[in-house]
């Protein structure tokens, strides 16, 4: 599938039609059951970078672009068209009209710079708490610091008009606001359900009430989320093209194998994720297989925080250590290529230079002598009962990579942690995790999408801290895109690659198995699939 590379700016084109045709019927009837790898982390889609809660959020909630499916260009959604100005400081947005949110509020300029209000001021004690916000990796800082945000303000200029002014040139702004972190939520609904204050705890994470029933605009209204399944009903009132499904329901399934199984028994439509050990049982079984694009990177976390992490030659011997030919081939579909840096190579600001040091044991035992390791013990923690685009069969990898280090002799301690039990927020939270395994799946295309989350900032995840990297990506992400831009990032890349803030493994290709239900299926790189799209056989 391809990618846009090139930011897109100016007037919109015309809203988007059904693509339905005249087959589509105007009233939904059709029930999907959809099998996932978990639960979401949680349904407000501001506080949580998870992939499936963001699965679910994009058919409840709307941003105010969306993402061409097949060139991944910004195309219009809740607003219709956009022009900027002002060297690029300010964007009007013109929104569509007569959209009412699910709970009958009107969704207009004041509901727009609610939302964008809200982000902007989160407070310091809540984004402690939940650590997936995106709002500060794409504008840099909050309210508490307006001085380094890129976000100036929200103006409700009419009913249907919005301003959004920033402080600084950000090339990628428009795309940015695809993110499903971007989303617009009905300001009622985020004020009765105080989705700033997160005072229960699901699936490990901490969680505002808001979190366990999201309202928006989307073709999709929220209905239910027990410990079986969440169920999604068609939105009556919906703007745009409603398709042919009426009820979802996202049903977990932790293994590939009992994935696998469900869609056989018939109990499922489809499912995501598919693993190297069923592909080809599935082939074999004659199962509607859609295999995605790569568009995320697997990697080995490092956290410099912890000693002797913060040496140089004891990552380098990290990185020494590390086969990735065998993993990639034991634990990831075919076609799945070795990463060396953290861009994707369809990215412009891939660099085909980056240095990497390659798999070489014996030089990796001579650098942690050089750097005077001594066996300290290193926890590696890793996810259990988990699958993610980009991490398909997180155990048995862990096995791998923990094999590989203990050979040049470091001395791993193993963390499991289940994924639902809050492993995401651990990793990603100051604490004694030497090691993780994790991964990031790009949401649009634009290398600042994966080296801004990562490495723009001081992160407790890795420890790392680098000024000139990052001011080298804050002035990359307000160059216009051209070869100066991409240039930029290629050194940027080299610059990450030379201090080895984390090892980066593979670019992962992931794939959706389909019964034979299903006449086609809206897969996504950026994993932008919205189930109105889906076409199912008459």
């Amino acid at each position: 599938m391809a990618l846009g590379l090139a930011a897109c700016t100016g007037t919109a084109g015309p809203a988007p039609s059904s693509s339905a045709g005249s087959a589509t019927p105007s009233t939904p009837t059709a029930t999907f059951n959809f099998g996932t790898a978990s639960m979401p982390l949680g349904l407000d889609p501001a506080m949580t970078s998870d992939s499936e809660a963001y699965r679910v959020t994009r058919q409840v909630l709307e941003g105010l672009v969306g993402v061409d499916g097949s060139t991944g260009q910004t195309t219009a959604l809740l607003a219709t068209e956009w022009n900027d100005s002002n060297n690029g400081l300010t964007y009007d947005f013109t929104l569509r009209e007569k959209v009412t949110f699910h709970d009958g509020t009107p969704f207009d300029a004041a509901a727009v710079c609610a939302n964008f209000n809200r982000w902007f001021t989160f407070p310091a004690d809540l984004r402690k708490q939940a650590p997936g916000i995106q709002f500060q990796s794409v504008f840099k800082a909050y309210s508490d610091e307006p001085v380094f945000s890129i976000f100036k303000d929200c103006k409700a200029v009419s009913a249907s008009k919005v301003q959004i002014n920033l402080t600084r040139p950000f090339t990628g702004f428009l795309q940015a606001l695809t993110l499903p972190a971007f989303a617009i939520s009905s300001p009622t609904a985020l004020a009765a359900q105080k989705a700033n204050v997160l005072d229960t705890v699901k699936n490990g994470q901490a969680i505002s009430a808001y979190a366990n029933h999201p309202v928006g605009t989307g073709p999709y209204k929220f209905d239910s989320w027990d410990d079986q399944k969440v169920t999604l009903s068609t939105n009556a009132a919906y703007w745009g093209n409603r398709g042919q499904i009426a009820t979802i329901n996202f049903i977990p399934y932790d293994r590939a194998e009992t994935r696998q199984q469900a869609l056989l028994d018939g109990k499922i439509d489809a499912y995501d994720l598919v693993t190297p050990s069923t592909f080809d049982q599935l082939v074999k079984k004659g199962v509607q297989i859609i295999q995605r694009d790569p568009f995320s990177v697997m990697y080995l976390g490092i956290n410099q925080a912890v000693a002797p992490l913060d040496k140089l030659e004891v990552r380098q011997a990290i990185e020494m250590s590390i086969d990735k030919e065998t993993l990639i081939r034991r634990f990831f579909i075919d076609n799945t290529a070795q990463a060396t840096q953290f861009v994707p190579p369809k990215l412009s600001g891939f660099n085909n230079n980056a240095p990497s040091l390659g798999y070489n044991p014996d030089k990796a035992k001579e650098l942690l002598k050089k750097a005077g390791y001594n066996g300290e013990e290193l926890k590696f923690y890793y996810p259990l009962n988990a699958t993610r685009a980009y991490l398909p069969t997180p155990e048995k990898i862990y096995a791998e990579i923990s094999r590989q280090l203990v050979a040049v002799g470091i001395n791993i301690k193993p963390v499991p942690i289940d994924w639902e039990d809050g492993y995401l927020q651990k990793v990603q939270s100051p604490g004694d995790h030497a090691f993780h395994l994790l991964g990031w799946n790009g949401s649009y295309a634009d290398a600042d999408n994966f080296l801004g989350p990562l490495f723009g900032e001081t992160r407790a995840e890795f420890g790392y801290s680098d000024a000139e990297v990052f001011h080298k990506i804050e002035r990359a992400r307000a160059l216009p895109n051209g070869d100066g831009r991409n240039t930029e990032y290629q050194s940027i890349n080299a610059a990450i690659a030379s201090s080895v803030p984390a090892v980066p493994i593979a670019f992962p290709i992931s794939a959706l198995a389909l019964s034979n239900k299903v006449e086609s299926y809206p897969a996504s790189p950026v994993l932008n699939e919205v189930f109105t799209n889906v076409r199912l056989k008459s």
